[in-house]
């Protein structure tokens, strides 16, 4: 069930990624960056959330 959870949520970050990488070329450059600084932002936090739930899940 965890190995599930795990695979869900990876797959939804990579097809999030892949969507913003598509829109990026269509901005401007300080959109790009704020995207990219959001982005790394939230990249931190999931790691900190599947953190916690492998701890959860032990």
């Amino acid at each position: 069930m965890k190995n599930r959870l795990l695979t869900g949520l990876a797959a939804g970050a990579l097809l999030g990624a892949a969507a913003s990488l598509m829109a990026m070329p269509n901005m401007d450059y300080r959109t790009r960056r704020r995207m990219n600084r959001a982005g790394r932002r939230m990249a931190h936090r999931l790691g900190d959330v599947m953190e916690d739930i492998r701890d959860y899940m032990k």
